[in-house]
């Protein structure tokens, strides 16, 4: 069990718990998510004179909260014999080909099945930092294929995260969109935050809440249909590129939460590169996989 005590200043006065917390979480490379932190806070790990906050509480200035963070993982996380495209593994890290289906991590509704089971089954050891998702320091979209790491140990873990956080690692996606792109490459900067009335999406809006996200993307190839994109993204938002381009009216093809042509096998959207500062080497390790054939045969 790790425990932190930290004091609310002047300036952090006003801010939600779990946002307080999170901050915290970020500016010590805790690499706590703000999902974990409200579970912390619903399971009465979060203190403050002796009382239990609520997340939704806001912090006032001179206020001590004590964090308890468990070291256990959570019974429900079972290791599970899933095979794995795995691309590059060491003492540090693992480097693995997602396919489409795949949850990350266990959650409400897919406690088993997940990238995190298989890895538990595969791996000696996973960082702990997040219990609740241990090993994981980013993210894909259950139905997104692609490249993805997870850290073995805690100090990978902080240096991966510290990475992502800065915006320093390379990602790039491909990504088939519905009609004929009119630009061959251009840079969207538009706001994301959560939907205003469905809370299980995201949307590009100006409200306060939102918050600044930057994609830049490239014509690999086009025909009078549909388009196949490189996809760089700056910033790293919830449905980021999903959201983006379904908003400049070039919706992914097989997108069921953002898109319109949904009749395609599957989200056409795949992670084909992935660079990184290696935490043990210093040096820069970069991975490349193959484009789906299936987006390649329908630009044909």
């Amino acid at each position: 069990m790790k425990e932190f005590t930290l004091k609310v200043s002047q300036e952090e006065a006003g801010q939600r718990l779990d946002l307080f917390l999170f901050k915290f979480s970020q500016s010590n490379n805790l690499g706590l998510s703000r999902n974990l932190i409200q579970n912390l806070i619903k399971n009465r790990n979060v203190f403050c004179a002796g009382k239990v906050p609520s997340q939704h509480y806001k912090v006032k200035p001179q206020e001590v909260f004590n964090i308890r963070i468990p070291d256990q993982l959570p019974r429900e996380m079972l290791s599970e014999d899933i095979p794995l495209d795995i691309i590059f593994e060491d003492d540090d890290l693992i480097v693995v080909n997602k396919p489409v289906g795949m949850v990350v991590h266990p959650a409400a509704g897919n406690f088993q099945g997940t990238l995190v089971n298989a890895l538990l089954f595969h791996c000696a050891s996973l960082s702990s930092v997040n219990p609740e998702r241990p090993g994981i320091v980013h993210r894909l979209d259950k139905d997104t294929s692609g490249l993805i790491v997870a850290a073995k140990n805690n100090t990978s873990h902080h240096h991966l995260t510290r990475q992502f956080s800065q915006h320093t690692v390379l990602r790039e996606y491909a990504a088939v969109v519905e009609g004929r792109m009119e630009l061959s490459e251009d840079i969207i900067e538009l706001p994301i935050g959560r939907h205003p009335r469905q809370r299980e999406k995201m949307s590009v809006s100006f409200l306060s809440d939102h918050r600044y996200a930057k994609t830049h993307y490239k014509v690999l190839k086009r025909n009078l249909s549909f388009s196949l994109l490189q996809l760089k993204p700056f910033t790293g938002r919830t449905h980021q590129l999903r959201v983006h381009l379904s908003f400049i009216g070039n919706p992914i093809l097989g997108d069921k939460k953002y898109g319109r042509n949904t009749k395609f096998s599957r989200l056409a959207l795949h992670a084909y590169r992935l660079g990184f500062i290696h935490p043990r080497s210093n040096k820069l390790s970069e991975f490349k996989i193959e484009i789906p054939k299936e987006f390649i045969e329908l630009l044909s």
